[in-house]
């Protein structure tokens, strides 16, 4: 009997950038699998037309990226309990007629925190979150249901972490932006949620002296893969961990529901990603 050919991808606008189908194709191809991942730029605006059709062209679900994240929560069936916390959905599984929607990210998010810095205890002290949009609530989620005792939290715009503080309870401290260099200074895992410091994007200009040995220093950026954070994290003696392992891990549960095996983020894996 012949294998059902299997297909799934990743709905944003823009796209051209998306590292997604290299990472799917590896393992679909070291899986055996018969089926692809595709990318699809795709308007707002259309967006549950296309959610709607795909399951017809035979789609068993898609990764959601910028800037439609939010939207896929509102447009799905069924949402599970860390995507309705989180706000935000960016996995799409599609049964039958229904839409089923989860967020992997802060999964992804810390299981890279702990294949990247092994000796990572979330316990042993606060968080420092930069940013307060979309990437931080998934951070901010997955932090805290680890154990991180305190987030301290900080963002350009004082109301958009004052939002976040009073939704996430009182384990958040905000900082003004203009004291996110003592924020980092305070935290014992830092995490740049921002897109300051990618290509093409202004730098994070904070102040990053207070960096130190038994810090954990993560950005979400992976273009570069070595941002000025964690350039200057590394010169100080704190552990870093880039953002690509974030993209990877986040992966894994989407690529389980959609083609069945559960892959593996090793070396291979990073390199083809990279090639």
């Amino acid at each position: 009997m012949t294998k059902p050919y299997l297909l799934a991808g990743v709905v944003g606008r823009p796209i051209a950038h998306s590292r997604s189908p290299r990472l799917h194709r590896h393992w679909i191809a070291r899986h055996g699998v018969a089926g692809d991942y595709v990318a699809m730029e795709v308007a707002e605006a259309d967006l549950g037309d296309v959610l709607r059709t795909l399951p017809k062209a035979g789609f068993r679900g898609v990764n959601v990226t910028i800037p439609h994240k939010l939207a896929a929560l509102r447009l799905a069936d069924e949402a599970t309990e860390r995507a309705q916390r989180i706000g935000a959905a960016n996995l799409l599984v599609f049964e039958e007629d229904r839409i089923l929607a989860d967020n992997t990210d802060g999964e992804g998010f810390v299981n890279s925190l702990r294949q990247g810095a092994p000796g990572w205890n979330p316990a042993s002290g606060p968080a420092t979150v930069l940013g307060a949009g979309g990437a931080a609530r998934a951070v901010i989620v997955a932090l805290l249901d680890v154990g991180v005792p305190e987030i301290l939290l900080t963002n350009r715009t004082r109301a958009t972490a004052d939002a976040l503080a009073d939704e996430f309870g009182d384990r958040i401290r905000i900082f003004d932006w203009i004291q996110a260099g003592n924020a980092v200074e305070e935290g014992v895992t830092v995490v740049n949620t921002t897109s300051l410091g990618m290509t093409g994007k202004p730098e994070l200009r904070v102040p990053l002296d207070g960096l130190r040995p038994g810090q954990v220093v993560t950005d979400l950026v992976y273009s570069p893969l070595e941002t000025r954070l964690l350039r200057e994290a590394r010169q100080a003696g704190a552990t870093t961990v880039d953002g690509l392992g974030m993209l990877l891990h986040q992966a894994v549960p989407a690529f389980e529901r959609w083609f069945g095996p559960r892959p593996e983020v090793d070396a291979a894996l990073r390199a083809a990603v990279l090639a």
